[in-house]
């Protein structure tokens, strides 16, 4: 009987392109949710595909872009939270706890966003058992995020929706 049938050749196409997708397309950390209205309370999941170079996670950093307020991050079981007036950062309690390479994970917190509408870019530092990545790069006039070897996490602030500004999440 041949184990090779369509269907499992099939499915494991699937899956190839899929890891192939996810690991190009999330080379860096991204916010899940990219664009939010302006004024509006907004959960910021920056998601972390990869380590560095083969190496866990052991801590992750979030600089908290200017105009934002109420900043609340949500605690992560196995990684202690500290909370700076700029600056988020969430750091594995032991080895055990890090964020292996080959793993993918999400780190939230939520904020009232600015009034103005545009890009808010999140500079995020990622900090692994060895070596470090820093999306904190942001692109100058005339550049986009792909120009950049390693971007800060970008969400686009929309005009507030009528009716809105009174989202108590």
């Amino acid at each position: 009987m041949n184990r090779f049938t369509p269907e499992f050749i099939a499915a494991r196409a699937l899956l190839v392109c899929t890891l192939v997708t996810f690991g190009s397309a999330n080379a860096h950390v991204v916010l899940q949710e990219q664009a939010a209205p302006a004024a509006s309370i907004y959960k910021a999941v920056f998601k972390v595909g990869h380590g560095c170079a083969g190496s866990p996670t052991r801590q992750l950093a979030v600089l908290i872009p200017p105009g934002l307020t109420a900043v609340k991050p949500m605690p992560k079981a196995g990684w202690s939270l500290e909370m700076a007036p700029q600056r988020i950062s969430w750091t594995a309690k032991t080895p055990a706890d890090m964020l292996a390479h080959a793993h993918y994970d999400e780190f939230t917190l939520a904020a009232r966003l600015p009034d103005q509408t545009g890009a808010l870019y999140w500079p995020v530092e990622q900090v692994c058992e060895a070596g470090r990545n820093d999306w904190t790069q942001i692109p100058a006039v005339g550049q986009s995020l792909k120009d950049l070897k390693s971007p800060a996490a970008l969400l686009t602030v929309q005009p507030a929706a009528a009716g809105a500004g009174h989202n108590h999440h």
